[in-house]
């Protein structure tokens, strides 16, 4: 793969640049995700995933406004909760997030899972696409989506109410792969993040794991996050302790061998957080 840092970007099909990595901020509670938000920003991270479910957006927008790095040099995502999945109350959802965060505009904005059904599901696209135009989202895109969900958007899109997946948000690592919806996604461009790409630290144990970890003297976390970016995704991983922010980052000094690479795709389906991609129908 090219050279990638922390400063590396990719561009979104709505013309903007995403950061490569994303500090990810969920079950943070909102008394310390300021703190441990601007200690990402002062350790070089300069994308911050957040969502109006996780009741810390403004704690969030606080540190970005505190910590002295131009807006326009931060990339800030929030999402519309599952329980605003229509026209009218994403359009509520989306600018109440606006008002909470007060950066000017929002770099992101994702529906957190496709729930509400497909009239649900494609009103609240409608609201997003609004917002876009309007010009207080930059780029708007997806999150839980099955590969059925993403093609009636994609229907739904191209029959006139407009909008691009910008950016499609799962649940990735080597033991929730998913290979289908990512491949879907690349094809049209879309851009792929991985939330919880340290599987929330239950499979630090597992010797394929530890073996790489040792060969490469890095930590079982920094060998899924660099798989992740060898993947071509945009990882998003979260911690409250500062040692483990900044360890998180030191990723770009190494890379996984093809063997390496194929040793982590271990087959097994095992998400550890919810998974609408499978539960929620059409």
């Amino acid at each position: 793969m090219a050279p990638v840092s922390l400063q590396s970007t990719y561009k979104m099909v709505s013309g903007y640049e995403i950061p490569v990595v994303g500090f990810g901020v969920y079950q943070t509670p909102p008394e310390i995700t300021e703190k441990v938000t601007l200690k990402a920003l002062e350790t070089g991270y300069r994308h911050i995933d957040s969502a109006k479910a996780y009741a810390n957006e403004k704690e969030c927008a606080e540190a970005l406004k505190k910590s002295g790095i131009g807006r326009s040099k931060i990339f800030f995502t929030t999402k519309v909760p599952r329980s605003c999945m229509s026209y009218e109350k994403a359009k509520e959802a989306i600018e109440q997030s606006i008002a909470a965060t007060d950066l000017g505009y929002i770099d992101l904005v994702l529906l957190h899972a496709p729930y509400g059904g497909k009239e649900g599901r494609l009103g609240a696209w409608r609201a997003l696409v609004e917002a876009q135009k309007a010009g207080h989202i930059r780029s708007i895109g997806v999150s839980n989506y099955g590969i059925h969900h993403l093609e009636e958007l994609e229907e739904y899109i191209n029959s006139g109410v407009g909008g691009q997946i910008s950016v499609g948000q799962y649940e990735i690592h080597p033991w929730c792969a998913r290979e289908d919806i990512a491949a879907w996604l690349k094809k049209r461009n879309v851009v792929v993040e991985a939330y919880s790409p340290l599987v929330q630290a239950q499979r630090m144990d597992e010797p394929v794991l530890q073996n790489l970890a040792k060969k490469h003297n890095k930590t079982p976390a920094q060998i899924l996050i660099r798989w992740s970016l060898q993947k071509g995704y945009v990882p998003l991983p979260k911690s409250v302790t500062d040692s483990r922010i900044v360890e998180n980052m030191q990723v770009f000094d190494f890379e996984l061998s093809g063997e390496d690479m194929e040793s982590l795709n271990t087959g097994i389906y095992a998400p550890v957080c919810w998974d609408p991609v499978k539960d929620v129908p059409l």
